[in-house]
């Protein structure tokens, strides 16, 4: 590498940010993460390729700050000085937006701008990730590609429509190299356990363990286009590897319904979902979002990504990680 590679990770905690950071050390990387202040731990995902500050040639470190913090934002980045940003922190929990719209579009929104912001007055040559999301096109029909409308229905994607415009406006009134990822569902066995898929294969796990519970779930004839995270992050860096910023959609293509995926699930351990699965009203968001279904044309011509694994081969990784998990717990 003819030039030491810095990279600055917010959200570096999360399913993508822990994925990302272990493909930039893998890359020779120093590698810089921003972590909320919290008095319980909640580094899990990445306490694996920790390092000690103190440790000879150390390649990761983690900084305490907040996307809704842009002073301490602008310190970071004056202090860090990355050749590359990847902003994947936000409040990322749909149903979550429903309930706090104000703080969602703090966050997602105005932390945004914040660390573009911070980004154009520090005047370093550094490239910026967003971290965008198929919820952006809401009620357009699909399958959606770069060109398609933007109808958001929820709090979170009206906040990340924010965030998308105002990286593209860097791009153009500053000339920052600024890439929107527009990525669909990606999930993983580090996927947070509130959210639907995990909830499934979590819950498929306890009750092939001898759980009797029940399976709550909304709207079961969602359509989702699901691909796997750790692949996903790839595309990420190749985003920021070419020479002019973009815009890109990352998806597998294909489609499925919640219902497919639970009854994919229960069917890795030989159930049938139907014995427990129950409909709960309050798993209903108030504006539904029904089919996102992403065409990567783009990506796979201009970056040479291409999804490898499919959603019934995701579906059986993620029950399996739960499995070993559940079995490890029960010890």
């Amino acid at each position: 590498m003819t030039k030491s590679k810095r990279a600055f990770i917010t959200g570096i905690t999360g399913q993508d940010g822990s994925y990302l950071a272990e493909l930039l050390l893998k890359k020779d990387y120093e590698v810089h993460g921003l972590i909320r202040r919290s008095s319980s731990f909640n580094t899990s995902r990445i306490d694996h390729i920790y390092q000690d500050p103190h440790t000879p040639n150390c390649k990761i470190f983690l900084h305490y700050g907040d996307l809704t913090d842009g002073s301490r934002l602008t310190n970071l980045i004056h202090e860090i000085k990355p050749t590359e940003v990847y902003n994947l922190g936000a409040q990322s929990h749909v149903a979550v937006s429903f309930l706090m719209p104000q703080y969602t579009a703090q966050v997602d929104a105005v932390g945004t701008v914040a660390l573009l912001e911070s980004i154009r007055a520090s005047k370093i040559e550094c490239k910026f990730y967003q971290a965008g999301t198929s919820e952006l096109y809401g009620s357009t029909l699909p399958p959606q590609n770069e060109q398609s409308v933007f109808r958001p229905r929820s709090p979170y994607a009206a906040a990340k429509l924010m965030a998308y415009w105002s990286t593209v406006n860097y791009r153009e009134a500053y000339g920052v190299h600024a890439t929107n990822g527009i990525l669909f569902n990606h999930e993983s066995p580090r996927r947070g356990e509130t959210f639907v898929t995990r909830k499934i294969t979590r819950a498929v796990a306890r009750i092939a363990n001898g759980s009797k519970e029940k399976l709550y779930l909304g709207n079961l004839d969602a359509i989702r286009d699901w691909g796997y995270a750790k692949e996903y992050v790839e595309s990420m860096w190749l985003m920021l590897q070419q020479d002019k910023s973009d815009d890109y959609v990352v998806a597998t293509g294909i489609g499925a319904t919640v219902r497919e995926f639970a009854r994919e699930a229960f069917e890795c351990v030989g159930l049938n979902y139907k014995d427990y699965f129950e409909k709960d009203d309050r798993y209903l968001r108030p504006t539904e979002v029904d089919a996102l279904v992403g065409d990567p044309t783009k990506v796979e011509k201009v970056l040479g990504w291409k999804a490898k694994t499919d959603w019934k081969a995701l579906v059986k990784l993620m029950v399996e990680a739960d499995l070993e998990k559940v079995k490890s717990q029960s010890k």
